[in-house]
């Protein structure tokens, strides 16, 4: 590991070891959980999105089917969280598997409407399918129950949770973009008639990216809906999805530290400035464009070019 590399993970163990004594009360640091929640669903979309060059509408889905099928199988199973745990992780990255057959029949535009697509059938099923999920009520769990005898049911304990999990996707992501496999990757993106004279099999290195970002964004579902002890139809809907690609292209694609900061910025954003202004749909929109306009590839590598010494020396 470089200097570089071992000062990036001393930094952020600082950060996420500083928030919970920086922030003023518990409201504040359950505010920052639900961003590091919604962080590793933005970490698990950018492998698509900066790694595979396939844009998604529908990665809503292994947020919300995972939430479903904890919730559903803890409040009406009766199951304990250590089986409900895995086998709502299980489902989502099998779907993710599946909807990767579906979706990479095509490419570019095709590829981002059969995910939209997709990801609307699973909406209307959450929302029409009352029986099983409650319809708009949703599905509600009374409190967060132990895992494996751990209690995590305060706000700072479920803080740590959700921290270490997202140091996991950290070092996991970190460790595949370095990889053959995500060397591989990056070439399906950039040159995949290439990579299939050098022998490679592209539309599989693409299933596998696909169910790796499945199985992440299943972990986030799961942590969602511990973190809201509630799930409903719109944790799979259309403004879901596009709020997790926002994250990606705001923070920066193909970056490991940019969705991380796009999911904090739009959820301050949505949770904090919102209680100040009214109409912040339009601030998020104006932050968005003025972010795209300044830094066109996003903030962390548009912060990093501005920061970068330049050829010859300073002036």
């Amino acid at each position: 590991m470089t200097l570089r590399g071992s000062r990036f993970w001393a930094l952020m163990s600082l950060f996420l070891i500083a928030l919970p004594f920086a922030l003023p009360s518990d409201y504040y640091l359950g505010i920052a959980t639900h961003a590091l929640v919604l962080a590793i669903l933005a970490l698990s979309l950018d492998i698509l999105i900066g790694q595979g060059g396939m844009t998604s509408l529908g990665h809503a889905v292994y947020l919300g089917l995972p939430a479903y099928a904890a919730a559903w199988t803890m409040q009406n199973a009766n199951w304990p969280p250590e089986l409900a745990i895995p086998f709502a992780i299980a489902m989502g990255t099998a779907v993710s598997a599946l909807f990767a057959v579906l979706s990479l029949r095509a490419r570019g535009l095709g590829f981002l409407m059969i995910t939209l697509a997709l990801g609307q059938v699973m909406w209307g099923a959450a929302y029409r399918w009352v029986g099983l999920t409650g319809g708009d009520n949703g599905i509600r769990i009374p409190v967060r129950p132990p895992v494996l005898g751990i209690d995590i049911s305060s706000v700072r304990s479920f803080y740590v949770v959700v921290a270490l999990a997202l140091m996991v996707a950290l070092v996991c992501i970190w460790h595949l973009e370095r990889s053959p496999f995500g060397a591989c990757l990056r070439g399906t993106k950039d040159q995949p008639k290439r990579m299939n004279m050098l022998g490679h099999d592209v539309w599989s290195i693409r299933f596998l990216a696909f169910v790796f970002a499945g199985f992440w964004g299943s972990i986030a579902g799961v942590l969602y809906v511990f973190d809201y002890l509630y799930v409903s139809p719109s944790s799979l809907s259309l403004p879901q999805s596009a709020e997790a690609l926002l994250m990606v292209v705001l923070g920066g694609a193909g970056t490991l530290t940019g969705p991380v900061v796009g999911a904090i910025i739009i959820t301050v954003i949505k949770t904090v400035v919102s209680s100040y202004v009214d109409r912040w749909y339009s601030l998020l929109g104006l932050t968005f464009i003025i972010v795209v306009s300044v830094m066109p590839r996003g903030l962390v590598p548009g912060l990093k070019a501005w920061f970068a010494p330049k050829e010859g020396g300073a002036r």
